[in-house]
């Protein structure tokens, strides 16, 4: 059964304090999806998708691989068993995080700007959380690369029992940040002065289902325009002051 609480980060490095644009106070947390938005890992799961497909003597487009992003592993696995993979959804799904992860720690793929976007937004006091599809090993290592309390907690995809697009990975972040976020700030956590960045359609649905003002930075996956949330082309110099500027008034 998945766990129902968040994963604590383990951090590794004291994190270098950055001058911040002064925000008003309006944005209180961002919630960060990883795959494709902090890190480009997408071509590392194309990748082994296609290596683990063929090795069973399947075919893998990109077409395929492209519907996968996004998704919850448990979905995606599924998908590769259809394709002929001929390993339980455990097997494929412990495969392919073992795999990624090595890539990863090999040559660790940052999307542009999303370092410095988090660590202006780690310099306001914004707080800050990792909601991903992808496995808590795979998740603690791209976090423990990243300087000391840039993530508070990591929901993973092992973590909820309904993955992306349901809204449920958000829900447990939110709640889980509102737990003390009055004790610490002398406010309540509100949904509306709280922001969730993605790269994908399964992704941004989730986070505009959980109630969060959404944003939505395609990268492998186009996203269609939607009232549901707002669309950058990427993140490259996107301060925090830019991100509170984007709540709704």
């Amino acid at each position: 059964m998945p766990s129902t609480s968040s994963a604590p980060v383990q951090q590794q490095r004291a994190a270098a304090p950055l001058a911040s644009e002064a925000l008003s106070g309006e944005l209180q947390a961002v919630f960060w999806d990883m795959d494709g938005t902090l890190v480009d890992t997408e071509p590392y799961w194309i990748s082994e998708e296609r290596a683990l497909v063929e090795a069973h003597g399947g075919t893998w487009s990109q077409e395929q691989a492209h519907g996968l992003v996004g998704q919850a592993l448990s979905y995606s696995a599924t998908v590769l068993r259809e394709a002929g993979v001929d390993m339980t959804v455990r097997e494929i799904i412990d495969h392919l995080i073992t795999r990624v992860a090595a890539r990863a720690a090999a040559e660790m793929p940052w999307r542009p700007g999303a370092r410095e976007l988090l660590a202006d937004l780690n310099a306001a006091g914004v707080r800050c959380a990792l909601v991903t599809m992808s496995e808590k090993p795979l998740a603690e290592a791209i976090v423990a690369a990243l300087p000391a309390g840039s993530m508070e907690f990591i929901v993973s995809g092992d973590m909820v029992g309904r993955g992306k697009p349901d809204p449920e990975a958000y829900q447990q972040a939110f709640t889980t940040m509102s737990g003390d976020h009055e004790q610490r700030s002398g406010e309540p956590l509100t949904m509306s002065r709280c922001i969730a960045i993605e790269d994908s359609v399964p992704g941004v649905s989730s986070a505009a289902a959980s109630g969060l003002v959404t944003i939505a930075v395609p990268h492998y996956t186009p996203i269609p325009a939607d009232a549901r949330w707002q669309t950058l082309d990427g993140l490259a110099g996107v301060s925090a002051a830019d991100l509170e500027g984007l709540l709704p008034r």
